[in-house]
């Protein structure tokens, strides 16, 4: 039994997210202690309940300490199955932190996972469902992993009610050396909004917020505009960088009190920032690519702009359930990551 201590580093809920996700996977159980002790409301949230509901579910685990507000769960897993599968968060929950949950281990299932998600598509401290689509899936493909995702409809804070549509397709994954992000092509991206925030155009300046801001740069973008029927008013626009070797994202989302045209530029400044390092891959996908990177069964080099505190920590998990040797090396603008099998 693998005991890992829940308030860790960061001491958030990706802590428990990736234990339970590598447990599934390896066919190991594990026990997660203190989760997320030193936050405001610690232990489970909703969303925890539903990615480790859902895991449960996929790979036959008996689990223990499943409630709201458990600091403590234990998660033995069986035999991962294929299938369909439809998950109701029942709040603004981030579905993509529940497909976080779920990526890695259905790699070791006999067939396709179809997943039905209904919670918050875009909704803070997350990654957004347009960020997984257009960023962490295509840099997924590049060592080895399939999946395919749908926004059926948008759902933002507080009520959620969104739905996404997913087949994880999984695939065998072989380690890569991404060092560097390749000369620009395009930027493109995608500024959305509730469609009761229509008639004061808050997608189309959010758009103009960015392109404000990225018309400085000397890389061709295009930006477009999308309204849809939403439980709650809200918005947010994703961006990302099309380059010869990699893709690099950003987001921002609307908030009360924030003009829609900062939404544009916060999200078109991390974007640049991100590019101007010369890392293959942005700040926020360097943890996430980690667990599939540790699997993949060799020596794998990845460049990031700087070391976050949930990459520091998705390496510490993950070292609780294989022998990796990691290596950490900063340079002037960019960080190398190299993550290989202890001999």
């Amino acid at each position: 039994m693998i005991e890992i201590d829940g308030s860790y580093g960061e001491g958030g809920g990706q802590i428990l997210r990736t234990a339970v996700a590598m447990a599934a996977y390896l066919g190991t159980p594990c026990k997660i202690k203190e989760i997320r002790k030193g936050r405001p409301k610690p232990g489970l949230r909703a969303q925890h309940l539903a990615g480790v509901q859902a895991l449960a579910e996929v790979c036959h685990a008996e689990v223990e300490g499943l409630q709201l507000g458990s600091l403590e769960v234990t998660f033995k897993p069986g035999k991962i199955r294929a299938g369909q599968l439809r998950i109701d968060i029942g709040t603004a929950g981030a579905i993509g932190l529940i497909l976080q949950t779920l990526m890695l281990p259905t790699i070791k299932s006999p067939s396709p996972l179809q997943l039905n998600i209904v919670g918050g598509t875009d909704v803070p401290w997350a990654p957004t469902i347009g960020y997984l689509i257009e960023v962490t899936l295509p840099l997924l493909e590049k060592i080895g992993y399939r999946a395919e995702m749908k926004i059926i409809k948008r759902g933002y804070f507080p009520r959620g009610g969104g739905e996404v549509s997913a087949q994880l397709k999984g695939g065998t994954l072989f380690p890569v050396k991404l060092l560097d992000r390749g000369n620009v092509l395009v930027i493109k991206g995608r500024s959305h909004a509730s469609q009761l925030l229509k008639d004061r155009r808050v997608a189309e300046r959010q758009r103009e917020g960015a392109t404000n801001i990225l018309k400085r740069s000397p890389f061709p973008y295009d930006i477009e505009v999308e309204y849809r029927d939403t439980l709650s008013p809200g918005s947010g626009i994703d961006l990302w960088a099309q380059t010869g070797q990699t893709v690099l994202g950003s987001n921002a989302l609307g908030a009360r009190g924030k003009r829609a045209e900062e939404v544009g530029a916060e999200a078109a400044s991390a974007l640049l920032r991100q590019i101007d390092s010369g890392a293959a891959l942005d700040e926020w996908m360097g943890d996430q690519i980690l667990p599939f990177l540790a699997v993949s069964g060799g020596e794998a080099i990845i460049t990031v702009p700087r070391i976050t505190d949930h990459l520091r920590t998705n390496l510490w998990v993950i070292g609780h359930f294989l022998p990796i040797t990691s290596r950490i090396t900063e340079e002037k603008n960019r960080v190398f990551i190299t993550i290989s099998p202890s001999s």
